[in-house]
């Protein structure tokens, strides 16, 4: 496991990521989606699992999932799992924000 850190500070990393936003990041050999909720920060792979989609221009739902905008297959953010749709679960990684900026744990 990798870790990552973005941003000097909590308050660096929050005007880094606007708001329901969905933003990507190259962590070594990896690209990543970042997506900020209030001060909740999710780390996700940029594409669908089911047809491979940009995940960049999805949205979000008040149960905390992201809806691929190709054929509305809904993914829990925290989990990764599929809620809705028949494919493999999407995959996270594991995100920390405090004080000093953004960790991301990459395998």
């Amino acid at each position: 496991m990798r870790e990552f850190q973005l941003g000097k500070s909590k308050e660096g990393v929050l005007e880094m990521i606007p708001e329901r936003r969905i933003k990507k990041v190259m962590l070594g050999e990896r690209e990543v989606a970042i997506l900020r909720l209030k001060e909740k920060i999710y780390a996700f792979e940029p594409f669908c699992p089911h047809r491979g989609a940009s995940l960049l221009t999805a949205f979000t739902n008040a149960q905390e999932e992201i809806i691929c905008p190709l054929h509305q297959y809904r993914f829990d953010l925290k989990t990764g799992q599929v809620r809705s749709g028949y494919c493999r679960d999407m995959e996270v990684y594991p995100c920390t924000l405090n004080e000093e900026g953004l960790t991301i744990q990459i395998p």
